[in-house]
C-alpha cells in the first residue's frame, strides 16, 4: 500500500489606501507546500491518519501517536516520525479545544511537555516538516507518543478534525 500526500499553507493580503491622484497597494502572497511520495525516509510519508472527533463537555483524550489509531482503510497508523499535523476546531463550538501536555508519556517533539495551543471555535494549526528533512517531529513509543486533547470547559461538547501525516520507520 503506498501513500502519496500534499500539504500547503497560504495565505493573501491586499492594503490599499486612498491618495490625492489614485490610489496605493501593497500585496503580500505567502505559500508553502510539501509533496511527499510513499517511503520512511527524507521526502517521504507512509501513515496517515485523519478523524472527526467529539469531546464532551470537559472531556479530554489522549492519542497514541505510536499505537493505537488507525488509518481510513482501517490499518495501522503507528508513527515515528511526524511530516504533517492538522487540527481545526469546529466553527459551531462554544468551548475551545486545547492540544498538548498530556499527564504522561506526551508527545514532546513540537510543544514541549507542559505546551498547548489552544484552538478557539474555527481555528485550524498546521505544522509541516520541509521535504527534505528525514526526521519531522519524532515520536517515542511508550514515552513520548500521546497527543493530549482536551474540551476547555464544561457545559457543551466540542469537534474537531485532525489529520496526521508520518512515517512508520
Amino acid at each position: 500500500m503506498g501513500l502519496k500526500s500534499a500539504m500547503a499553507i497560504s495565505a493573501s493580503a491586499q492594503l490599499t489606501n486612498a491618495q490625492d491622484l489614485g490610489s496605493a497597494s501593497a500585496s503580500t502572497p505567502f505559500t508553502r507546500s510539501v509533496n511527499l511520495s510513499s517511503g520512511t525516509t527524507a521526502g517521504k510519508a507512509d501513515r496517515s491518519f485523519s478523524d472527526r472527533r467529539v469531546l464532551a463537555a470537559s472531556a479530554t483524550e489522549d492519542l497514541d501517536l505510536s499505537g493505537a489509531l488507525l488509518d481510513a482503510l482501517g490499518g495501522s497508523a503507528a508513527f515515528v516520525r511526524i511530516k504533517g499535523l492538522i487540527i481545526s476546531a469546529s466553527s459551531g463550538n462554544t468551548n475551545n479545544v486545547v492540544v498538548g501536555a498530556a499527564g504522561s508519556n506526551a508527545w514532546a517533539a513540537l510543544l514541549n511537555a507542559a505546551g498547548t495551543l489552544t484552538l478557539k471555535p474555527g481555528a485550524t494549526v498546521a505544522f509541516m516538516a520541509g521535504v527534505g528533512d528525514a526526521v519531522g517531529w519524532p515520536v517515542t513509543a511508550g514515552t513520548g507518543d500521546l497527543l493530549k486533547i482536551a474540551n476547555s470547559g464544561s457545559g457543551t461538547g466540542v469537534t474537531y478534525d485532525i489529520v496526521v501525516i508520518g512515517a512508520s520507520a
